[in-house]
């Protein structure tokens, strides 16, 4: 049992009165530590101040996934915790680990706070002073990692928006050099065609069709070549840009033999020179077709995914809000090797009533997470379905990833708690999705992880509790 002598030799007590020391170890225990037993953990409330008297404690972090020694109290006086003395919020910065049996005074944070307030109420007040301040800048620094984030998804839409609105122009751009040589071609054929050869020749030209495989590059070239020589020999301008529009299109030499029959030589450039612009130019109009429908299809998923002009609460089919979600964090899924995303959405998953803004925060948060966990290689698993025997529908979210340590699952949706480093993820803690589940929308969610699977799972009932 500790004794006020033995603590007047400690310099962390030096000038405290006996009187003092005695009301220190009435209020405190003298516990024994063994090697290997943990006396108190990262992240837990600091519910206790700990002093060493004997032995040494090892003090270690978790850096993403492993545990890394930051410190080691060898000296007797050295201390840990008691935060929530001045600070209801505070927790443990480090795990303590026994390495060598001895000794700990632990003092409750309750009677610590009575003490510094009797004894030097100006010392206590300013600790208290320097908590605020320390999680001010904590705050801070959250904030500068959310912004970053938004910076990453903007960089990432931007990119998104980039490729297909730069290959609408690229078309638009081509185009325009297609158009007067399809002007071109048709009035050469006006004059050289009666009404029945062109019909025969546009009959001909509808019957086309790709006859080789897409990706058979060197049969594609090989029948260009062909095309290009037959099309010089019978003098018809540009015969390799023709060659490359009628070989895309399933042209031939004996397709062109064809041509010939029924327009004759006279009318075969012009004749040609329309097919292939003609050609052409519905390529390119599909392209821009596809292109302007991409940045459509970006723009209507963002604004799904903010909930632009939309009602804060609603009915709310939780498809959408995930299909958003994957469209905004796309650019995550082709870092690495790329993200295979398999989804499972029943056909009768019925709608919730919702705050959908909300929902795809948490969306986001746990896509987000599931890529990180995969290093940006793997599967990604999206389930939606009615809940089974209850009034209500289940959304799980799938990694193949490295797993969760089972000391990080029980502590996953514990405030400030975070395995990651400033800049990295979302910016929005499991807390957080959390309290949007449970607390807005009267739902339950929940992690099972195990290395090479990790399912967070998102229970919310149709209807909300009413308050919420």
């Amino acid at each position: 049992m500790a004794t006020g002598l033995e603590l007047r030799d400690l310099p962390i007590f030096e000038g405290l009165a006996a009187s003092q020391l005695a009301q220190l170890l009435a209020a405190a225990e003298d516990v024994l530590v063994e090697p290997g037993a943990v006396a108190w953990r990262e992240g837990e409330h600091a519910d206790h101040w700990w002093v060493l008297l004997e032995g040494e404690i090892e003090l270690t972090r978790r850096v993403g996934h492993e545990r890394v020694v930051v410190s080691h109290m060898r000296t007797p006086g050295q201390w840990a915790g008691g935060f929530r003395a001045w600070d209801q919020a505070g927790v443990y910065l480090a795990t303590g680990q026994v390495v060598a049996s001895g000794r700990l005074l632990r003092v409750a944070a309750t009677d610590l706070r009575e003490l510094t307030q009797e004894w030097f109420p100006l010392g206590g007040r300013l600790i208290e002073g320097i908590m605020v301040t320390a999680r001010s800048i904590e705050s801070m620094v959250r904030q500068r990692g959310s912004l970053i984030t938004l910076g990453t998804l903007s960089a990432g839409l931007a990119h998104e928006l980039n490729n297909p609105a730069s290959a609408a122009a690229r078309a638009a751009e081509v185009l325009s050099g297609e158009l007067p040589r399809l002007i071109d071609s048709i009035r050469g054929l006006a004059n050289n065609l009666t009404p029945e050869q062109f019909v025969e020749l546009d009959e001909l030209r509808r019957n086309l069709g790709p006859r080789l495989p897409r990706h058979d590059a060197v049969a594609l070239a090989d029948e260009e070549e062909a095309l290009g020589e037959w099309l010089g020999d019978h003098s018809v301008a540009r015969p390799w840009a023709v060659a490359a529009a009628l070989a895309s299109s399933g042209a031939d030499v004996s397709w062109c033999e064809r041509a010939l029959g029924i327009v004759g030589r006279d009318a075969l450039a012009s004749g040609l020179e329309w097919v292939a612009t003609t050609v052409s130019v519905t390529s390119l109009l599909d392209e821009m077709q596809e292109s302007t429908r991409r940045v459509s299809g970006i723009v209507a998923a963002v604004r799904s995914y903010t909930q632009m002009d939309r009602a804060g609460r609603q009915q709310v089919d939780v498809r959408d809000g995930l299909e958003s979600t994957l469209v905004v964090l796309g650019p995550r899924f082709r870092e690495g090797d790329g993200v295979a995303v398999v989804r499972d959405y029943s056909d009768d998953l019925p709608r919730v009533d919702a705050h959908p803004g909300e929902l795809n925060q948490v969306w986001t948060n746990l896509i987000d997470n599931a890529v990180d966990a995969m290093s940006g290689s793997g599967t990604l698993g999206i389930t939606a379905r009615p809940e089974t025997g209850g009034d209500g529908l289940v959304v799980e979210i799938s990694d193949t990833g490295v797993g969760m340590p089972a000391d990080v699952v029980e502590r996953a949706f514990e405030a400030f708690f975070t395995t990651k480093q400033v800049g990295s993820g979302t910016g929005l803690g499991l807390d957080i999705a959390r309290r949007i589940v449970v607390d807005r929308h009267g739902g339950d969610i929940s992690v099972d992880s195990a290395p090479g699977r990790t399912v967070f799972r998102v229970r919310l009932p149709l209807v909300r509790p009413a308050g919420e």
